[in-house]
């Protein structure tokens, strides 16, 4: 599976370790993603997604039903 948020569409940046004597080598910064199952009581099921932190805060925020009306207008499939 790709480390992509589900909500927020974060995925990993690409940039540079730079060492002690300023030696530049590639690496890659990861989201930090969470596979969180919520409560959806307007289906009264379980839903499994993978969100970042961020994501979480947002859910907490502005509502599970809010969230995932947004994600099926855009075509994802919940």
């Amino acid at each position: 599976m790709a480390r992509v948020c589900t909500v927020t569409g974060k995925k990993p940046m690409v940039g540079n370790s730079v060492s002690h004597s300023n030696i530049k080598t590639k690496r890659r910064f990861l989201p930090n993603l969470q596979t969180k199952r919520f409560f959806f009581a307007e289906e009264d099921r379980w839903v499994t997604l993978k969100v970042s932190s961020e994501a979480i805060r947002t859910i907490n925020k502005n509502g599970l039903s809010t969230v995932i009306k947004e994600l099926r207008a855009k075509g994802e499939k919940i």
